[in-house]
């Protein structure tokens, strides 16, 4: 019997009963719960639940979300349903460091990132060569100080023509613009080192290896209008030493840029992430 997969998400604020309410209209009509997650943030009493389900044959999305209407209005609950036959969509971003654009690739490649990479933007011709390979369209838009809002806007209509569901920032070397960041929240994700605000500008690493920092890492987050200071979905860490060049911290720094950015898109494309203003709800597998 062929069957299908629905990931419900919901927020609400808490109170007894909610749990009870939407798993009983999922048994109703057969549906099988094939993963829970759920959090209670007490200083706001704000519930969130992440429901992953399996349906009989012929249960159509539609039909699901008419049985769960009643609760959602109920509880005045915040609520999204989706069928994860529908591969998720992306556009790729990068400048001349593709260390974290390969490995989205490759994790794409074996099956551990379900979805379709639809375009590679670039500011720079040098991962033509990779997008020709890998079958991808390619699109090099050298930014300026003077064509940048139509560069970006040429990125608003690509979005709405490829039907993209998210925007990664691969080490795209670029600032967004609060108007384009604000068009697209929560759906572009960029990575960048954790040495932020500590090290900005040039050569963080080397600024960090100069510092003798002894942690170095990497933080996937959101894109807003506020610069490197979205919500956060993924972080990661590795200690250093002293013995270490600045060349090793760089390339420590690509790997862990490479792992955490690859984790935070693929709980965003799961729907494992709940933003809740400046952070986020992650309900990690």
């Amino acid at each position: 019997m062929a069957e299908h997969q629905y990931v419900l998400t919901l927020s609400c604020a808490d109170k007894p009963g909610i749990v009870a309410a939407v798993t009983t209209e999922l048994a109703d009509f057969g549906a099988n719960i094939a993963e829970s997650d759920q959090f209670w943030d007490r200083a706001t009493n704000q519930f969130f639940l992440r429901i992953a389900m399996l349906a009989p044959e012929g249960v159509a999305l539609e039909s699901v979300q008419k049985a769960l209407d009643p609760v959602i209005a109920r509880f005045d609950m915040k609520a999204k349903l989706v069928d994860t036959a529908k591969r998720p969509k992306v556009i790729i971003m990068v400048s001349k460091f593709d260390h974290a654009m390969l490995h989205l690739l490759y994790q794409i490649r074996v099956g551990w990132l379900d979805a379709e990479v639809v375009a590679i933007v670039s500011n720079h011709p040098d991962s033509a060569r990779t997008a020709d390979h890998e079958g991808i369209a390619y699109h090099h838009w050298p930014v300026t100080k003077e064509n940048k809002v139509e560069q970006e806007e040429k990125l608003l209509k690509l979005v709405k023509e490829t039907g993209a569901d998210l925007v990664v920032l691969a080490r795209y070397m670029q600032v967004l613009s609060d108007n384009l960041s604000k068009r697209l929240f929560g759906k572009v994700i960029n990575i960048h080192h954790s040495f932020l605000p500590s090290f900005k500008g040039a050569k963080p690493y080397h600024q960090a290896h100069a510092r003798g920092v002894k942690m170095i890492g990497a933080t996937g987050h959101y894109v807003t209008p506020d610069l490197d200071e979205g919500p956060i979905i993924e972080q990661d860490a590795e200690r250093v030493s002293h013995a270490l060049s600045a060349d090793d911290f760089v390339a420590r720094g690509r790997d862990i840029e490479s792992r955490v950015l690859a984790r935070a898109v693929k709980y965003h494309l799961e729907n494992r992430v709940m933003i809740v203003g400046n952070k986020t709800i992650v309900f990690t597998p």
